[in-house]
């Protein structure tokens, strides 16, 4: 593992990957119309490229995801061996351990896009609300969980908002804030333009992602990647 330190100039690029978060971010986007359509093209997971990446890693894409079992940021991506620096959390929920790795991943490995990946009838959105319409926290460290869901929870009452996919949209995007504000490192490579962090919203049934918070906000969903 390497040192943490500066990140190395056109390293994404050199290894062939999008080194821009617009482009990183249409490469994304292109995978999962892939996923949607039923035609994956399962790139970079031959034998051949497991050999070329077990000596260093480059991935294009940080994902902070729900650990929900059917959200499978590979699968969902069309992506493979080396694309994605995966993190993933019941609830996406970000702590120090979660912001240490997505720093590592942008200034060591030099990734240029950070995407929050939550998804309809989140399990952590739904035990949070239990929470907090019974008053009894839930028992072990799950209580952990449902205590970085509940500030959501307030601004979606705050919104007057009551649906529950409603309200996971808005973690996704309170989660984009979080990962800023308690992360200087990363709100700096932000700042710099060198990353950009993005909240997509996965629906189940469908399989198809959408846009539901970007920083910067004029990061909008580009052409499709060729």
């Amino acid at each position: 593992m390497n040192k943490l330190g500066p990140r190395p100039i056109g390293r994404a690029a050199a290894a062939g990957f999008p080194p821009t978060p617009e482009q990183a971010f249409a490469e994304l986007l292109a995978g999962n119309r892939r996923f949607v359509a039923g035609t994956p093209h399962h790139p970079n997971q031959d034998a051949d490229h497991r050999a070329a990446v077990a000596e260093g890693q480059h991935p294009f894409a940080v994902i902070v995801g729900c650990s929900d079992s059917r959200l499978a940021a590979e699968i969902i991506f069309d992506r493979g061996l080396g694309d994605l620096f995966v993190v993933r959390t019941a609830g996406h929920t970000v702590g120090p351990e979660v912001l240490g790795s997505v720093e590592y991943a942008v200034t060591v490995l030099g990734t240029p896009l950070v995407v929050v990946l939550g998804h309809d009838s989140c399990g952590a959105v739904q035990a949070a609300r239990a929470a907090a319409s019974t008053g009894v926290a839930p028992a072990g460290h799950l209580r952990a969980v449902v205590d970085a869901v509940l500030p959501s929870l307030g601004l979606a009452a705050e919104r007057g908002v009551e649906d529950p996919d409603e309200i996971v949209d808005i973690h996704i995007a309170h989660t984009v804030e979080a990962i800023l504000a308690n992360s200087s490192v990363l709100a700096a490579e932000v700042a710099d333009g060198r990353c950009a962090v993005v909240g997509l919203s996965y629906r189940l049934s469908a399989g198809e992602t959408r846009a539901v918070a970007a920083v910067p906000v004029g990061l909008t969903e580009p052409p499709a990647a060729a």
